[in-house]
């Protein structure tokens, strides 16, 4: 009898237990699940909670969420306080909230959380724990609280529970006591209320409280702005794996902003934060690829990167993208492809992207029901009393994009769109002009394009300065014209270029300069502009302001003759007689662009 009594005290259920906790120490985990397992099988509530835990961790057995939550509702049902904490947390990762003997029937594999919080029981087992005391406890039923749909969750008291953890110093309570503080806070002071407990859970590790402590630094919120001190915050935060923090960091490395300097390691921290997910990041190293730097651009990289942000949602990257598709640059040029992108951006909010996919369907691109679409935007914006929809619209109006055209309903919208859009005040003056949708009025035509040329529209000015030059709409004005053609060719303007050669060359009432023709020519013929191309190869035939160039003549004149010039291939075949022949009348007769 004695010896039944010592076997049964060596097996019995305590024993295991204790024998079990032995092996755990010794790191002998597989050991030490045998005997947990066999003492909670003997209700050993302990032996329960350690089962529970093994199942979790992985430790002397396969990991099962699913098994480790059954073994840990049955040591918190059985009065184990401790078995609470991890059971909200698992509820609140996603838990199913019937944990039966139905899931055993699946594979270890197949025993999945639900992605869905079970906010009921997670706050069911939460309360339990927070009141037990624990301050990790507490702060988890705040967040639970705080998180939670109405009816469960109750902001108030979860600032009560986010309170008592951080008095009790725990960094997560401090954390999401600083939460609740800027969420509610109105004032720079109240803002600056949380930045202690912030600070707190910073200088603790927690890698979100890293970053967000970072961007108030950034921006001065509720702190002395200091941008050094932000940037060593993002730094923490990105080593901490916090993604956004990985993108606000390779951004400063990039610029120098707060920190020494280094295109690489920002490029690497930006590409670890787009990678994982980050659009703003995978934007970003797609505008560094596009523009070049230290490198020079490379547009598939480019692409590649705009992609994966437009994907996400970004909507200027979905521009961007759409913007290489329509240039044919870093991917192979497709306009349906561009309108896709377009499309995206505008359905995203994007107005410049709106912009350019209204303009592809103007050119023929998309479907009939893209057309449509856009129309109807355009419309409600316009009625909404946007100028930029207004005139939109009655582009489409005028063109007949998505409904039957009608150029009398599209110029009442132009003039509406006319009092603060300058490509309205192009537009109207033009149909003003044309009389499309009214009655012509040159004088008033006149008017509205030369507002949309002193506002800058080079397309505007080219249009005007030939108004002035025709004395169309009112009294000649060539010196007027001058001047807007001067500013239309630097700002890139080719017939520009064109027209002031040919102002300068003569025939109009500015003062003849064959040096500043001659200058304006060649701008406009390098850029493959065909009669300027003739005109550079007389004055090279000719010597007209330089010297007789023979070779650049010919050279100019095969130029201009491959680009359809009849003039060019006549005159070429005269090449050795041209000491003999005069352009000065022609010269001065050039038509105006």
């Amino acid at each position: 009898m004695k010896l039944f009594g010592r076997l049964r005290a060596r097996f019995s259920p305590e024993a295991r237990l204790k024998w079990g906790l032995a092996l755990q120490e010794k790191g002998d985990h597989a050991a030490a699940f045998a005997e947990f397992s066999a003492a909670a099988r003997e209700g050993l509530v302990q032996a329960r909670f350690l089962v529970g835990r093994a199942y979790l961790d992985g430790e002397g057995v396969v990991p099962d969420p699913i098994e480790g939550a059954r073994w840990l509702i049955r040591a918190a049902e059985a009065g184990w306080v401790e078995a609470c904490f991890p059971l909200a947390r698992l509820y609140l990762a996603g838990l199913p909230g019937s944990v039966t003997q139905e899931s055993l029937s699946l594979s270890t594999h197949e025993r999945k959380f639900t992605d869905k919080p079970d906010y009921e029981r997670a706050v069911f087992w939460g309360r339990k724990a927070a009141e037990n005391g624990d301050p990790s406890a507490q702060a988890l039923f705040g967040y639970i609280l705080a998180a939670a749909p109405e009816g469960l969750g109750d902001q108030e008291e979860a600032l009560t529970w986010y309170r008592r953890s951080a008095e009790a110093n725990c960094p997560q309570g401090c954390f999401g006591l600083a939460i609740e503080s800027l969420r509610t806070a109105k004032t720079s002071a109240e803002r600056a209320e949380a930045v202690p407990f912030l600070l707190r859970a910073a200088e603790s590790g927690i890698g979100m409280a890293q970053y967000l402590l970072g961007a108030m630094y950034e921006r001065g919120v509720g702190v002395e702005r200091d941008i050094p001190r932000a940037t060593s915050l993002y730094a923490l935060a990105a080593e901490a794996g916090i993604r956004s923090a990985q993108a606000r960091y390779g951004l400063a490395l990039v610029e120098g902003r707060g920190v020494e300097r280094n295109g690489i390691r920002g490029e690497s921290w930006l590409r670890r934060a787009a990678l994982a997910g980050d659009r703003e990041a995978a934007a970003f190293l797609g505008d560094i690829n596009a523009r070049g730097g230290d490198l020079p651009p490379n547009y598939i990289e480019a692409a590649n990167w705009y992609r994966l942000a437009a994907d996400k949602g970004h909507t200027t990257a979905a521009r961007a993208l759409g913007l290489l598709y329509l240039t044919g640059t870093g991917v192979v040029r497709d306009a349906e492809e561009a309108a896709h992108w377009f499309r995206a951006a505008s359905e995203m909010g994007d107005e410049a992207g709106t912009t350019d996919f209204g303009n592809l369907l103007l050119h023929g691109v998309g479907t009939e029901e893209d057309r449509q679409h856009i129309r109807e935007h355009y419309e409600q914006a316009a009625e909404s009393g946007n100028l930029v929809g207004a005139f939109n619209f009655g582009v489409c109006l005028a063109e007949g994009l998505g409904t039957d055209r009608n150029e009398r309903a599209a110029v009442t919208w132009m003039r509406r769109a006319a009092d603060g859009v300058v490509n309205a005040q192009y537009w109207y003056g033009l149909m003003l002009l044309e009389g499309r949708g009214t009655e012509i009025q040159r004088e008033e035509g006149r008017v509205w394009l030369g507002k949309a040329a002193e506002a800058g529209m080079i397309d505007a000015q080219l249009a005007y300065a030939r108004l002035l030059v025709e004395g169309i709409g009112g009294p000649e004005d060539h010196s007027g014209a001058l001047t807007m053609y001067i500013r239309a060719a630097e700002a890139g303007s080719v017939p520009a270029m064109f027209s002031l050669g040919a102002m300068y060359g003569g025939g109009h009432e500015v003062e003849k300069d064959t040096s500043l023709a001659r200058k304006w020519f060649a701008a406009a013929a390098e850029a493959g502009h065909p009669v300027a191309q003739l005109m550079m190869a007389r004055y090279c035939a000719q010597g007209i302001a330089g010297e007789v160039d023979r070779e650049a003549a010919l050279i100019w004149y095969r130029k201009s003759e491959a680009q359809g010039i009849v003039q060019a291939s006549a005159e070429l075949s005269q090449l050795d007689l041209l000491p003999e022949l005069s352009f000065e009348e022609e010269d001065e007769a050039v038509t105006l662009s």
